[in-house]
C-alpha cells in the first residue's frame, strides 16, 4: 500500500452541526415482524413484494419514532435482511465466484440469501461474533480474483425513502477498514487490508453520489480501530480519512467508532479533515479526550449512553462527562455508544417486571429519550429537565440498596471452594476410567444437544403460558417429545444420546428463569444473526440455584435408553455474554455466582446416575477483550468458572463442553485449559483449520470438530462427511475424535436433520471400518 499523505482541507461549507443521535438501530421489529416475512419468503408464505413491503414500513415507522422523540440526525442504511457486513460486500462487489456464478441463483435477492445461509449447491459464507458482542455476521471473502466494484443501490433507496419522509438522515455504511479487517483472504490472495486502495475510490464514488442525492451527513463505522487487529491502525486511519475527507463533493463525514477506547488513533484520526468522530465513552471511558488538541476544530459525537446493556443512564454523571468535552471540541453531539442493535425495542411490553426493577433499566426507546434529555441539558441548561434527571438518580439510589443483590450464604460457598481448588485427576486417566464405563466405539457420534423446535413445541409452550393447559399437562406432552428424540437417535444409530430440549426456550434464559438474581423479559427480543433472535434475561443480583433444573428430564430421557444420555448445561461464561448483565461488580464474581449454581447442577445429575454431562460455552471467544493487554486476566477468570463449574463431579463422569462460531486462535490456550474431557468446536465452514492451532497448543483431550454446518438448510452429502473426518484424522488420533455437527439443531426442519444425521453416521461407520 503506497502512503497518500496530505491532510490539506478541501473547500466545502461545513455541515450544520447536529446535537442528539444514535449510531444505529434494530431492524427485526418490536414484534420481530421481519424475522417472520423473511422466513415466509423463504418457506413461499409470501412472495417479494410482501417481503419488501414489510421492510418499508419497519423502515418509516422507525424513521418516524426517531424523529419523534427528538432527534435531529437519523441513522439510515442501517436496515438489513440478514447482515449488514453482508450488505457491504453487496455493495463493494465481493461476494465470492461460487455465488455470483452459480446459474441457479436467478437474482441478486436470491444470492444475498445464497451467500447467508447456502443452499444445496452453494456452502455459505462463514460467521463469527461481531467484535465482543452476540450479534454474528458473515465472513467477507477477498481472493485474488475479487474485483471491487460499487454497487451503491441500497444505500441510495435508503436515503430517498428517508429524505422524501422529511427525515434528517445520516446514511451509515461500514467503513473501509473495518470491513476488510473483518474480511477473509482465500485462495492465497494477500491480506484484506492491503487491497485498501483498491475500495478507497469507490467510497469516494459512493461520498459524491450520497451528497447529490441530499445527505448532508454520512456515517462511516470504523469499530476496529478500538481493537490491536491492525498493528499499524493509526497510520491506516490517518491515510484512509485524509483521502475520502478530499472528496470534491461529499457529505460531513462522522467516523464512527465504538466498543472501547481508541487510544492513539484518536489523535490520527483528529488530524484528518472528516468534520466528526464518534467516541465511546462507555466502554471507553478512560479516553483522555480532552487532552487531543487536534479535536478542537471537530463535532465530537460523545457516546454517553451505552448502546449495549440496559441499565438506565446516570444523567448527571453523563452530563459532567459531556460538559468536560465542550471546552476541548468544535461542538458536542449525544448520543449512544454504539448502535442499539443490542438491546431490545422498548420497556412498554414489559409490565411482568417489578416497579424497582423496571425503574433501573432503559432499553431502545428509553435510550433514545435520554440522549434527548442530555442533549436537551447541554442547549438549555440542567434545569430544563431537571425532572428527568432527578427521577434517574432515585432509581440508581433505590438500586444500589436493594436486599436481592447480594446473597451472602452463596458469597460464602464460593470462598470456601475456591479455597479448596478447582482440579480433577489427569485426563488420561479420566479417559481410561470413562471408557471403561461407557465402552464407546471410536470415532463416537453424537450431536450438540437441541433437536429440532417444532410447531407442537412451541403450541405447547405458548398453552402452558396462556393457562390453556397445566403443568402436569405440559410435562406429559414434553415427555413424549422426548421419548420421540431417544427412539429416533437409537434408530439413526448415534453413541451418545440427547434428549432434544423440547421444555428449553433459550439455552441461557431456561436457566435464568430457575436462578435467583435473574429476570426474564416479555418481548425483550435481540437479533443474534439473520432472522435468529434471542431474549436476553436481565442479570441484576447475586445468582443462587434453589433447586434442581434439569435433573428431571435428563433422568427421564436416560430411562428410555441404554445408551448414554448427556446431561445438557449452558456454561457459566455463556449465561454471562448472553444475558444482560450487572454493572456494579466484576464480571469474574458474577461468573463464579453462576459456575456454583451449574456445579451444584452437575453433582446432582452425576448422583442421579448420569454419565456424561455438557457443559457448553460458545461465548467463551466473544467476551474476550478487544485489547490484548486486557486478554490474560479474562481468560484466567473465564477457565476458573467453567472449572468451578465442572470439577465437582468424579472420574468416571465425562464432561463435555461445546464452542462454535468463533475464530479460536486467541483462545486456543485457554480451551485447553478447560480441561473438559470432550471439546465439541465448530469446524464445518472454517475446513477443519482449528484442528491444527489445538495441536499447537498441546491439546490431547477429545474433540468433536463440527462435521457439518447446521445454520445452513442443505444437507450434508455422506461423501462430504468422509472426507471432512478424513481431514480430522489427519491431525487428531481416532481414540480422541468425536463426530458431530458444529451446532444445536433447533433451528433446523425435522426432515433436514434426519437426512443429515443418517449421513453422519453412515460416514462416520464408513471412516470407523478402515481404521
Amino acid at each position: 500500500m503506497t502512503s497518500q499523505a496530505t491532510s490539506q482541507p478541501t473547500s466545502r461549507p461545513t455541515p450544520q452541526p447536529f446535537r442528539a443521535t444514535v449510531l444505529g438501530t434494530p431492524r427485526i421489529g418490536p414484534n420481530r415482524e421481519l424475522k417472520r416475512a423473511v422466513e415466509g419468503y423463504w418457506s413461499g408464505r409470501i412472495d417479494r413484494s410482501t417481503l419488501h413491503e414489510v421492510a418499508a414500513d419497519l423502515r418509516r415507522t422507525g424513521n418516524a419514532r426517531l424523529v419523534e422523540a427528538g432527534l435531529d440526525s437519523v441513522p439510515v442504511n442501517t436496515f438489513s435482511y440478514y447482515d449488514h457486513v453482508l450488505d457491504t460486500a453487496v455493495m463493494l462487489g465481493a461476494l465470492p465466484p461460487r455465488v455470483t456464478g452459480n446459474a441457479e441463483l436467478a437474482d441478486d435477492l436470491d444470492r444475498y440469501f445464497a451467500a447467508a445461509r447456502g443452499t444445496d449447491t452453494v456452502a455459505p459464507l462463514e460467521m463469527t461474533k461481531w467484535f465482543d458482542t452476540n450479534y454474528h455476521y458473515l465472513v467477507p471473502e477477498i481472493g485474488p480474483d475479487t474485483t471491487f466494484s460499487l454497487h451503491p443501490d441500497k444505500v441510495l433507496a435508503e436515503l430517498e425513502e428517508a429524505l422524501q419522509q422529511g427525515v434528517p438522515a445520516r446514511p451509515v455504511i461500514l467503513g473501509p477498514l473495518t470491513f476488510l479487517a473483518l474480511s477473509k483472504a482465500v485462495d492465497g490472495g494477500p491480506e484484506p487490508i492491503e487491497r485498501l486502495d483498491e475500495v478507497l475510490p469507490l467510497y469516494a464514488r459512493l461520498l459524491g453520489l450520497l451528497a447529490d442525492a441530499g445527505a448532508a451527513w454520512v456515517q462511516l463505522d470504523e469499530p476496529i480501530l478500538v481493537t490491536d487487529s491492525l498493528a499499524d491502525a493509526a497510520e491506516l486511519a490517518h491515510r484512509a480519512y485524509i483521502t475520502l475527507a478530499q472528496t470534491p463533493t461529499r457529505p460531513g463525514i462522522l467516523v464512527a467508532t465504538y466498543f472501547g477506547e481508541l487510544g492513539g488513533v484518536l489523535s490520527a484520526l483528529a488530524r484528518t479533515p472528516v468534520e466528526a468522530i464518534g467516541i465511546d465513552l462507555v466502554a471507553g471511558a478512560g479516553q483522555p479526550v480532552a487532552q487531543v488538541p487536534e479535536l478542537a476544530g471537530k463535532l465530537v459525537v460523545a457516546g454517553v449512553v451505552d448502546g449495549r446493556n440496559v441499565w438506565r443512564t446516570d444523567l448527571e454523571a453523563a452530563l459532567g462527562t459531556l460538559a468536560t468535552l465542550l471546552g476541548s471540541t468544535a461542538a458536542v453531539a449525544v448520543s449512544t455508544s454504539c448502535s442499539t442493535l443490542h438491546v431490545p425495542y422498548s420497556l412498554d411490553a414489559e409490565t411482568d417486571l417489578d416497579d424497582s426493577l423496571r425503574g433501573w433499566l432503559a432499553f431502545g426507546a428509553e435510550k433514545v429519550s435520554e440522549v434527548v434529555t442530555l442533549a436537551t441539558a447541554l442547549r438549555d441548561g440542567r434545569d430544563a429537565v431537571a425532572d428527568a434527571i432527578d427521577a434517574a438518580r432515585a432509581a440508581l439510589a433505590s438500586r444500589k440498596t436493594d436486599p436481592r443483590l447480594r446473597n451472602e450464604q452463596v458469597r460464602a460457598r464460593l470462598a470456601g471452594i475456591a479455597a479448596r481448588g478447582l482440579r480433577r485427576a489427569p485426563a488420561a486417566a479420566r479417559r481410561a476410567a470413562q471408557q471403561e464405563r461407557l465402552r464407546l466405539p471410536l470415532l463416537p457420534t453424537t450431536t450438540i444437544g437441541s433437536f429440532p423446535q417444532t410447531v407442537e413445541i412451541r403450541r405447547t409452550r405458548a398453552a402452558l403460558r396462556s393457562g390453556a393447559i397445566d403443568e402436569a399437562e405440559y410435562t406429559r406432552r414434553m415427555r413424549d417429545e422426548i421419548a420421540a428424540v431417544i427412539r429416533l437417535q437409537e434408530e439413526l444409530g448415534l453413541d451418545v444420546l440427547v434428549h432434544g430440549e423440547p421444555e428449553r426456550n433459550d439455552m441461557v434464559q431456561y436457566f435464568a428463569e430457575q436462578l435467583d438474581g435473574f429476570a426474564a423479559t416479555r418481548n425483550g427480543w435481540v437479533q443474534s444473526y439473520g432472522t435468529r433472535c434471542v431474549r436476553p434475561p436481565i442479570l441484576y443480583g447475586d445468582v443462587a440455584r434453589p433447586r434442581p433444573m434439569t435433573v428431571d428430564w435428563i433422568t427421564y430421557a436416560q430411562s428410555l435408553t441404554d445408551k448414554p444420555v448427556k446431561g445438557m448445561l449452558t456454561g457459566p461464561v455463556t449465561i454471562l455474554a448472553w444475558s444482560f448483565v450487572r454493572d456494579d461488580q466484576p464480571p469474574a464474581d458474577t461468573a463464579n455466582q453462576i459456575a456454583l449454581a451449574i456445579r451444584d447442577e452437575t453433582v446432582d445429575l452425576q448422583a442421579a446416575g448420569i454419565a456424561v454431562i455438557q457443559v457448553d460455552e460458545p461465548a467463551l471467544r466473544e467476551l474476550l477483550p478487544l485489547r490484548a493487554k486486557d486478554r490474560h486476566l479474562y481468560l484466567a477468570w473465564a477457565v476458573s468458572a467453567f472449572r468451578l463449574a465442572t470439577t465437582g463431579v468424579g472420574d468416571t463422569t465425562q464432561i463435555h463442553t461445546h464452542l462454535c462460531y468463533s475464530e479460536f486462535g486467541e483462545i486456543i490456550g485457554a480451551i485447553a485449559d478447560l480441561d473438559a474431557d470432550v471439546t465439541s468446536i465448530e469446524a464445518a465452514r472454517s475446513h477443519m483449520e482449528v484442528l491444527d492451532d489445538l495441536n499447537a497448543a498441546g491439546f490431547a483431550n477429545s474433540v468433536g470438530p463440527g462435521v457439518y454446518d447446521i445454520h445452513s438448510p442443505r444437507v450434508p452429502a455422506r461423501a462430504e462427511i468422509v472426507s471432512s473426518l478424513r481431514e480430522a484424522l489427519k491431525a487428531v488420533p481416532p481414540e480422541r475424535l468425536w463426530v458431530n455437527p458444529d451446532c444445536g439443531l433447533k433451528t433446523r426442519r425435522t426432515e433436514e436433520v434426519v437426512a443429515s444425521l443418517r449421513n453422519m453416521v453412515e460416514a462416520a461407520e464408513e471412516v470407523r471400518a478402515a481404521l
